[in-house]
């Protein structure tokens, strides 16, 4: 079965690009003589982005100039007006394409060959202030378009499936839920992890939020709840890493660094910027925990990661964070500042045995959890080839 795919997010959603990149990874580990993966590109994404996702064992890659930028616009007017792209509907023809995976992509009603389309998340019915009324009808019309054009539609979590029944009731019956994994990596010794948080200046024991800075990952809340820690005459070190910028508001980033200028706690909240993903995945190993704070997530990358390697968790009082993390995390109302202090302040960290152990555990069930993830992907398609066709 020869399934198409399309790059997924860019500058401004990297949890796109490491989405798609997890996904052929672990159909390359484990379904590969189930599936072929034909990823299809244009000028979108960086060139390190295309080469990583190309070097993928069994991932064949297809450059044209039908996915560039420049015809973006293009190729969802004829899918909207005309119900087919068509140069894509012929393109995908000349490489068998089997299934085409679609996100934030609409090929139209007559495209010919069943498709799936991933919805990772409905935030802009959740949050819809933060949401520009243009950028709410993008999101919305796009939806609607895969709705109505009948494709299998596949969600990450059971929460977003309910959601997306309940929004869209047509859907019922053709939501899927495929629970997304991520590999833990080479294992790593603790020391090592503890060498990449030296060299940040971070101390023995803190909270790791690696959230890009866009305003529903409520930075604010923990810079509310480490003054109340100041109060207290405690002192909780909470390291950030991410994008400081959200396309959809600009000024939220620079608002919230005077405001942490302001306060005083630049020592308690630290801002490291952009970091390398290595660096990224071994803070997640060496902090006491990760924190997220979210005001809404669809399934959580970071909380994936962190569960990979074993790492404690305090996590915003979402249903999906308590789908994706059930009784081993701590939870805090994502609304309350004292709450998140609370969380913080109560927290005991591991010593090094029991974080040894919890992360061989974690390991030998994230290792699972992928294989598990590329069969429930292989076996969608195939339904979706099977009912599409009726072969």
């Amino acid at each position: 079965m020869r399934v198409a795919f399309t790059l997924i997010g860019g500058k401004d959603w990297t949890g796109g690009h490491n989405y798609l990149l997890n996904l052929l990874k672990a159909l390359a580990d484990h379904q590969r003589d189930r599936l072929t993966p034909v990823l299809f590109v244009g000028d979108l994404g960086s060139t390190e982005e295309r080469a990583a996702l190309a070097g993928i064992p069994g991932v064949e890659l297809v450059a044209t100039p039908l996915l560039n930028a420049a015809r973006r616009s293009r190729s969802l007017l004829q899918a909207m007006l005309l119900g087919r792209d068509a140069p894509m509907q012929r393109l995908f023809q000349a490489h068998a394409i089997d299934v085409v995976f679609e996100s934030a992509q609409f090929f139209g009603w007559r495209l010919g060959i069943p498709a799936i389309a991933w919805i990772p998340d409905f935030q802009h019915r959740v949050l819809p202030h933060l949401f520009s009324r243009g950028a709410w009808w993008k999101r919305e019309v796009g939806f609607r378009a895969q709705v109505l054009a009948g494709r299998t539609i596949m969600l990450s979590s059971d929460d977003a499936r309910h959601a997306c029944e309940r929004y869209y009731p047509s859907t019922r019956g053709r939501t899927h839920t495929v629970h997304f994994a991520v590999s833990p990596g080479p294992a790593v010794p603790l020391a090592e992890a503890r060498a990449v948080a030296d060299a940040y200046d971070l101390p023995a024991d803190f909270f790791f939020m690696p959230n890009q800075f866009w305003r529903h990952k409520n930075h604010g809340l923990v810079l509310d709840a480490l003054d109340l820690l100041r109060q207290r005459g405690r002192r909780v070190v909470v390291a950030a890493s991410g994008k400081q910028a959200d396309p959809r508001a600009p000024d939220y980033f620079p608002a919230f660094r005077a405001r942490l200028e302001k306060s005083g706690l630049d020592e308690n909240f630290r801002l490291l910027g952009m970091i390398p993903y290595p660096h990224l995945a071994l803070l997640i190993r060496a902090c006491a925990a990760l924190l997220n704070p979210s005001l809404f997530e669809g399934w959580s990358t970071t909380v994936e990661e962190a569960r990979a390697m074993g790492t404690p968790m305090l996590l915003s009082d979402l249903d999906v964070h308590r789908e994706q993390m059930g009784n081993d995390a701590t939870y805090f109302d994502r609304h309350s500042a004292l709450a998140l202090a609370d969380a913080l302040d109560a927290f005991v960290p591991l010593d090094a045995s029991q974080r040894k152990q919890r992360a061989g555990v974690a390991r030998t069930a994230a290792l699972q959890g992928v294989e598990r993830y590329a069969g429930d992907f292989a076996g969608l398609a195939e339904q979706c080839r099977t009912w599409r066709t009726g072969t």
